[in-house]
């Protein structure tokens, strides 16, 4: 049994690269570092720094933001995630938007802010004052100057931003700089702390929709392709591959966001339309229960941060009509001055119409009726297209995809090869980020919904109130 211990053993040590002499029932090892002792040659720390980063370069760093929310027009409507900023640090609750460029959030003494939330959240504001690290950008920095329009801006001066949503609200303030920690991932449903110095809007002013209770939350974190969105950030520091994904639970609310590289599942590509501001892809068509429509070729923006979906008059047109063919007898009112709605107590899945949008490379995207029903009341239902009557500034008619078709599929956005792909998937399973370029190894990570936390956490604060007055009983007996 020893003689095949030793054998097993010399033979595991070959295979790693190291010299062995056997005599007798001793083992005299030769030991040697693959790149020699400290006193050869000059350039053995070239070499070692050499190998380091090389190896350095196979690991990439993915981050997995912990979701909440919904894409319910009746309920959240959005999506949102938790961010710590500063030092000591502080929770964030943050819409994430892949129709915006920059991350914000509502900072003190703010003008038209909100103070509270109908989403079970407490709401903070950004002290720059209280962080240890926190500092405001001026405009002779080169984030100011790469991301800034503004021709009044001069050295010294605090760097201003304005941001517009389509909804006609906006918000105003001052850009700062610190550490933002995000949630690494470390291992297979594991995560470590990871530190980045983020340049982030700090909020003043606001108006519009942005300070309402129902849907408030601390700020906005913009995942554009521009040099001033988080991913890009991180990016031009190394941290991070300029490829993230989202998987939006439209059924349990919550899901997957992560940065990197997605191995599983697999995802088909159509390209992005270079030099645009946004995810713009090419339509090619929209088929309705299996028909073509006769609409032409056009631009979509596919743009997380949009509830709902809105189409060019004419596409919006000939789509409703194509929907409710089947059913001539509907009583369409339009209700809130916004939304077309209808009673109808049968199953809807079986009565309407499957919505399947072609996209170039063959790319589709398959929109089912209790995606774009939302109902609200028990027979009533409303329809989520829109007519969105927008247009780029050469006057052409665009597309905006948001939740209603992005939910319940897995979106990867990969900057670097200028395509962005989809797959339906389970929402509430897991997905595999590649974190070696070399080899492939992944991870797992799981979806989340930080948006049931306080339920959850109340459950097993009453079961485990409920074991400490069993324990109390037995002993009293």
């Amino acid at each position: 049994m020893g003689d095949l211990r030793n054998g097993c053993l010399i033979l595991l040590l070959i295979l790693m690269g190291f010299g062995v002499d056997v005599k007798g029932e001793n083992l005299v090892f030769n030991v040697k570092h693959k790149y020699g002792g400290r006193n050869g040659n000059g350039s053995i720390l070239n070499d070692l720094k050499a190998h380091d980063n090389r190896r350095h370069s196979r690991m990439l760093t993915v981050i997995d933001f912990k979701l909440g929310g919904n894409g319910l027009p009746t309920d959240a409507a959005l999506y949102y995630t938790k961010i710590s900023i500063g030092t000591p640090s502080r929770d964030f609750h943050v819409q994430v938007d892949t129709g915006s460029d920059i991350l914000w959030v509502n900072c003190a003494s703010c003008e038209g802010c909100p103070t509270k939330s109908d989403l079970g959240i407490d709401l903070m504001t950004y002290d720059p004052k209280a962080s240890a690290n926190g500092k405001s950008v001026s405009c002779d920095e080169e984030f100011c100057m790469l991301n800034t329009p503004y021709s009044d801006c001069r050295t010294g001066m605090p760097c201003d931003f304005q941001v517009s949503y389509g909804d006609g609200s906006s918000t105003a303030g001052f850009f700062v700089k610190d550490d933002i920690q995000f949630e690494q991932v470390s291992g297979d449903l594991q995560t470590t702390s990871m530190n980045g110095s983020i340049a982030f809007g700090c909020s003043s002013r606001q108006s519009g929709e942005l300070g309402a209770s129902n849907q408030a939350v601390d700020g906005i974190l913009g995942f554009g392709q521009a040099s001033s969105s988080v991913i890009s950030q991180l990016a031009a520091t190394g941290k991070v591959k300029k490829i993230f994904a989202h998987c939006l639970d439209g059924k349990n609310g919550g899901g997957i966001f992560t940065i990197g590289p997605v191995v599983h599942p697999k995802v088909n590509t159509t390209p992005l339309v270079p030099d645009t501001p946004h995810y713009n892809v090419i339509m090619k068509g929209i088929e309705v229960g299996g028909q073509v429509l006769d609409i032409p070729t056009t631009m979509a923006i596919i743009d997380s941060g949009t509830t709902l979906a809105y189409l060019p008059h004419k596409v919006y047109s000939t789509l409703i009509n194509k929907l409710i063919e089947r059913h001539p007898q509907l009583n369409i009112r339009l209700v809130e001055q916004s939304f077309h709605c209808f009673d109808y107590t049968g199953k809807i899945d079986d009565g309407f119409p499957v919505v399947t949008f072609r996209f170039a490379d063959s790319l589709p995207l398959t929109v089912y009726p209790h995606d774009y029903l939302f109902q609200i009341e028990e027979s009533r239902w409303c329809i989520g297209w829109q007519d969105s009557k927008m247009q780029t500034k050469d006057g052409t008619e665009i597309t905006l995809l948001g939740d209603l078709a992005l939910s319940n599929k897995l979106v990867v956005y990969d900057i670097e090869k200028q395509a962005i792909g989809w797959t339906e998937y389970d929402c509430s399973s897991t997905i595999k980020l590649k974190y070696e370029e070399s080899s492939g190894s992944a991870y797992t990570v799981a979806s989340h919904n930080i948006s049931s936390a306080p339920m959850m956490d109340s459950t097993k604060f009453f079961t485990f109130f409920l074991i400490i007055i069993s324990i109390l009983f037995n002993l009293l007996k």
